[in-house]
């Protein structure tokens, strides 16, 4: 009886309460830096979007609050709706080429064979170069006169492409350059998750006579699944807010062939000085990456 008395008086501090709560308040000491930077990192910029989504925002003009106009706006707006079948064209085939491709190089460097170092570190090199950069160099590589692609092309007696210059091959061509930059994030992560997989399924595979398809079919691609679907939502995720190279190799041309959302909101906000129209593209992309983000990660934790 001493005992359970004495520990439920050690277990209370000063004034009669839990030493639980004394610590609790002192928690917040080393919370609140954190939660001050989060607040004016992230916090803030978001709350300050959507009051200017609200309002009649221009550089030049005065402010005035217009309620959900803005948003009504979106949706009878012909050039943010093609703006948005861009972004989803873009982004389907800016995920799926890289995803496709850097599995398949996953497994061919999971494979032993000579120099394999060497030739993953120079896989991986375009991952490293800055988009702007790339896109500088791909801009000279499509020149239709005299970029090194047309030149390859007539050498081998193909007609010289048109590459970003023309309506129909802008989109494709972006994907491509796309692809070529960011297969070997995919190639790494699948490739981490080759090196995780147990070897018994194997062992068991190789005793029951199976070919390598079959082996890859039923037993590498199901254990591999987790860390595809996550390379897919961050490449999904990169591919939607893709700027930079499409800006810098086309600016959303030719006319407003390549125009996707981002580059559209910056002509908005930034061109044309609408600061709350702009805005209110920027609320509408976030929850359409919100949503297709949860999609994928929802199909992840069910499987």
């Amino acid at each position: 009886m001493s005992a359970s008395v004495a520990a439920s008086a050690s277990a209370r501090a000063e004034g009669g309460k839990p030493r639980g709560a004394n610590y609790a308040r002192h928690y917040w000491a080393f919370a609140a830096p954190a939660a001050a930077v989060v607040g004016a990192v992230i916090v803030f910029p978001w709350l300050f979007t959507l009051f200017m989504s609200v309002h009649d925002w221009k550089v030049t003009g005065t402010v005035s609050y217009v309620g959900l106009a803005n948003y009504t706006h979106l949706f009878t707006d012909d050039r943010f709706q093609w703006a948005v079948l861009r972004t989803l064209y873009f982004t389907l085939f800016a995920t799926l080429a890289p995803v496709v491709l850097g599995v398949i190089a996953a497994v061919c460097f999971a494979q032993k064979f000579p120099l394999r170092g060497l030739a993953r570190t120079i896989f991986i090199l375009p991952m490293m170069a800055t988009p702007v950069a790339v896109s500088l160099v791909w801009t000279m590589m499509f020149h239709p006169q005299l970029g090194v692609l047309n030149y390859i092309l007539t050498s081998i007696g193909l007609p010289p492409a048109t590459w970003v210059y023309q309506a129909n091959t802008v989109i494709p061509t972006l994907v491509m350059v796309e692809t070529w930059q960011w297969t070997p994030l995919v190639m790494l992560i699948v490739l981490g998750g080759l090196a995780s997989l147990p070897t018994d399924p194997y062992e068991a595979a190789v005793l029951d006579g199976a070919n390598p398809w079959q082996t890859f079919r039923h037993i590498t691609l199901p254990l591999l699944w987790p860390f595809i679907l996550v390379a897919a939502v961050l490449r999904l995720i990169d591919a939607l807010k893709a700027f930079d190279t499409i800006y810098v190799i086309t600016g959303g041309g030719p006319g407003t062939s390549s125009e996707t959302i981002n580059i559209l909101l910056y002509q908005t906000a930034f061109a044309y000085y609408d600061l709350g129209y702009g805005s209110a593209m920027v609320v509408v992309f976030f929850v359409l990456i919100l949503l297709i983000s949860m999609i994928l990660l929802r199909v992840r934790t069910s499987r």
